[in-house]
Parts: C-alpha cells; sequence; structure tokens
C-alpha cells in the first residue's frame, strides 16, 4: 500500500486571562467541535495516495499535505476576587476549540471491491485517528481548568494574573508533548495497524 502516516498540525493559541472580579469559585470547560470534508478522486490505490497529496490539509509546520488534520485553539478567561488583602481565583471558563478536516472519495460507491475496502480501512483509521486528537485536547482543556481553579490566593491580583499565565502555557505546552507523541507512535504502528484492520474487514466480507 503506497498510504503513509503524516502528523497533524496543531493550532494553538495563547490562553486568554482576563482580569476580573467576581464571587465564587467554579470552572466550566466548553467545548466547540466541528468537522469538514475534502473531496478527493481516483480509480486506483495509487491514485488515492496522489489526491489525498494534492488535495489534503496544507500543514504550515510540514509545508505538504496530509491525509486528514486536527486544528485545535485553547482560549478562555479567569475571573479573580480579592478579600482580606489576598486575591484568588474567582471563576475559571477554559475553552478548546477542535476543527477536524476528513477526506471523502467521490468514487466510492463505485469502486471494486478490494478498493473499495482498502479505502473504507483507511478513511475508518484517519478519522479515529483525528477524532483522538480531539479528545486529548478536551482532557487537555479540563485539566488545565483545574490547575487554574488549584492555584492558591496570592497578594495581588497582578501577581496572580501572571502566574495564570505561565499556568495556561505551561498546561498547552504538555498537551502539545502528548499530541506529539501520540502522533510519534501512529506513525511507527501504522503499517502493522493496516495490515491488521484490513484482515478484521476481509474476515467479515460474506463468502
Amino acid at each position: 500500500m503506497p498510504f503513509a502516516a503524516r502528523r497533524s498540525r496543531l493550532f494553538l493559541s495563547a490562553f486568554l486571562c482576563l482580569a476580573a472580579f467576581g464571587t465564587g469559585a467554579r470552572g466550566e470547560t466548553i467545548v466547540h467541535k466541528s468537522i469538514s470534508y475534502f473531496t478527493i478522486g481516483g480509480r486506483t490505490a495509487a491514485e488515492l495516495d496522489k489526491e489525498l497529496e494534492r488535495r489534503g490539509p496544507m500543514l504550515s509546520s510540514t509545508g505538504s499535505r496530509h491525509p486528514g488534520a486536527t486544528r485545535i485553539r485553547f482560549g478562555g478567561d479567569v475571573t479573580y476576587v480579592q478579600s482580606g488583602g489576598r486575591c484568588r481565583v474567582g471563576n475559571a471558563r477554559v475553552t478548546v476549540t477542535t476543527k477536524i478536516m476528513l477526506p471523502r472519495w467521490k468514487h466510492r460507491a463505485t469502486a471494486a471491491k478490494n478498493l473499495a475496502l482498502l479505502w473504507d480501512t483507511l478513511a475508518s483509521d484517519i478519522r479515529r485517528h483525528e477524532e483522538r486528537h480531539a479528545e486529548i485536547a478536551r482532557t487537555h482543556a479540563r485539566d488545565m481548568e483545574r490547575a487554574l481553579l488549584a492555584l492558591p490566593s496570592d497578594k495581588t491580583c497582578a501577581s496572580l494574573q501572571q502566574t495564570v499565565a505561565r499556568i495556561s502555557a505551561d498546561q498547552v505546552e504538555i498537551h502539545d508533548r502528548d499530541q506529539a507523541r501520540f502522533d510519534r507512535i501512529e506513525a511507527a504502528n501504522f503499517e502493522n495497524r493496516m495490515i491488521r484492520l484490513l484482515k478484521a474487514r476481509m474476515a467479515k466480507q460474506p463468502r
């Protein structure tokens, strides 16, 4: 099979820490997820591979196109409460927006059985891979929220806001490393995974 595993690029925005004053201490992780498709042609496995390289999402990190991608953006805001000469986090709201881009093959309905089987296996694996990227992002958004809410009070809200900014940046870096680690593992296992998935699908085919 000419298909190759390729890394998905993460687009991470700076976490927004907006100073305000309020009461209570609570968190509210907000998740936005969308899926879009790009259409490819091709009548053979080699042509499908070329179509993915030609029409897949362009990633600035690699300068090449990929069979699928997940763009991720973190944001949010934090409110601060002053009491007893101290400042504490009152509310932390983390938002994570994931935009998944997947391929759609326009000739799937008329494809030969073996090629359709190959495509279905690959397309399913691409979708699973990108959905996992989105899941990792959601998990880290909740981790970030908990880390912010757990911060101890500080002498001033200005100094606490600096701590919030640092913790937010650290959490985004941890997230980025986890995403990169996931891509490395997926790339290393791509060939064996595809063979296993193809065999499993073939075993389910009617005789």
